[in-house]
Formats: structure tokens, sequence, C-alpha cells
């Protein structure tokens, strides 16, 4: 199957580890003296709306890609997410 990288831009990454949705393909690492793709990148969260920067990306070696679909690309990869704090008490804080 050949594939452009218009087409894998398009392509949802899920983990076939917890199945969770990584996120979209954003760019795509090539290795110039091989010719080779290396890894895909998918670009971190907006923390938010962007006001305070993104999360980290992620980036996942070529290895680790099992299957590429027409719509999802199934990789061996998880992430460690850091729970996220709560914000404030808020106004009504027992």
């Amino acid at each position: 199957m050949n594939c452009r990288m218009a087409e894998m831009r398009n392509k949802e990454v899920i983990s076939i580890k917890d199945g969770t949705k990584l996120g979209c393909v954003s760019d795509i690492e090539i290795d110039t003296t091989c010719a080779k793709v290396c890894s895909i990148v998918i670009y971190g969260r907006l923390k938010f709306f962007g006001l305070f920067g993104r999360e980290d990306d992620i980036v996942i070696k070529w290895d680790d890609i099992q299957i590429i679909g027409d719509e999802t690309i199934l990789v061996n990869h998880t992430i460690s997410y850091r729970p996220r704090k709560r914000f404030g008490g808020g106004f009504f804080k027992n």
C-alpha cells in the first residue's frame, strides 16, 4: 500500500496496548542519509486554548507502527499522562 504524507496527516493514531487515542499525525521524521521514515510525530495538546503553550509532542518510532489502515494507524506505544490537578476549589468549596 502506498501512502502520501497528505494522507498520513489525516489519520488518527490509536495505541493497541490500552486503546487510547493519541491524536492525528502532525509530522513525519525522515532520515535523509538513507531516505527512510524514522518516526511519526503527534503535536502535544494545547493548554488553555494555547495561551499556556502545549504539552510535549508524542514521537512514535516507525518500528512501533503495527497497522496503517484507511483512517487509523495502530501503534504499539503508550504514553504516561501526569494526572491533572483540579483547579482551585471554587466558590462552593467545603
